[in-house]
């Protein structure tokens, strides 16, 4: 792919310079500059395996329904994503995790009538399946935890007596979760590379991996990694009051999808991470 040849065709500006930048699990993410000035940021898929649309329309969604900051979509195909640029870093300040909070809090005030979504979605270029279903803990059970040990074993990267552990905790999940009052529309894929932030505030949530969901799915998420901290879960408490036993038990147990996330893309010792949560439900 000649980016320099497609962007300066579908912009209509000569293409001056193009550095590469981080992220990007299954395409190449590029920071270029146009002649007049201003900056886009590319995504490339030279292999076809990205879908890109799907993330195009996934920004498109946030963009017209949500005040979550996105980057716009200025052109999609099946081989290259043109998204507006946000300046910003992913340093994390007491201040940027506070208005994290305001702006996850309200995302999450945004409801369905039901689980899932219109569309199947992507996290990290993996398909997420999300097929309207009126229970939580009945989607949470096949089309995320049931459905990525699935594809982790397929890929050869999860030994098949740990799917069957996973698949054996599905069946329980009532003893450990309740059904929420309603769907919250998550981000599903909040953690350091995914925020840009400058002065204080968030400037931008990337890479989305939207679903209607439990809205604690996405709460733990940006535990599993130490991307929040007290000032987040503090503040978000006050906005939308965060149920007992959330840090105790439940939060463990809706990690275990992102690290099998992992365990798809990468196998390796993310394995152990899953069969040391699984032992910490009984399993």
């Amino acid at each position: 792919m000649d980016l320099f040849s497609e962007i300066g065709a579908i912009t209509g500006q000569v293409v001056t310079d193009i550095e590469p930048l981080g992220g990007g699990c299954v395409s190449s993410v590029y920071r270029v500059s146009l002649r007049d000035g201003s900056i886009v940021v590319a995504k490339a898929d030279e292999d076809g395996l990205a879908n890109l649309p799907v993330e195009a329309g996934m920004l498109g969604y946030l963009a017209a329904n949500t005040a979550l900051p996105v980057p716009g979509v200025l052109f999609s195909s099946d081989r290259l994503l043109l998204m507006s640029f946000i300046p910003g870093d992913s340093r994390i300040t007491d201040p940027v995790e506070h208005h994290a909070a305001e702006l996850l809090a309200a995302l999450h005030d945004i409801t369905a009538p039901a689980y899932g979504f219109k569309w199947d979605t992507l996290i990290g270029g993996l398909a997420q399946p999300n097929p309207s279903t009126a229970s939580w803990i009945e989607f949470f059970a096949e089309h995320r935890l049931y459905y990525m040990a699935t594809e982790a074993t397929r890929a050869g990267r999860l030994p098949s007596r740990v799917a069957s552990r996973v698949e054996g905790l599905c069946r329980h999940l009532t003893d450990f979760l309740f059904e929420p009052e309603r769907p919250s529309l998550v981000h599903g894929d909040v953690w350091t590379t995914n925020i840009l932030a400058a002065g204080g505030r968030i400037t931008g949530f990337i890479d989305p991996a939207i679903y209607f969901a439990h809205n604690e799915v996405e709460l733990a998420f940006t535990t599993l990694f130490g991307t929040f901290g007290r000032a987040f879960f503090k503040h978000y408490n006050e906005l939308r009051p965060i149920a007992a036993g959330f840090f105790e038990e439940r939060r463990d147990l809706y990690n275990l999808y992102p690290l099998l996330v992992h365990v798809r893309l990468f196998g390796g010792s993310y394995v152990s991470s899953v069969t040391t949560a699984l032992e910490r439900f009984g399993f």
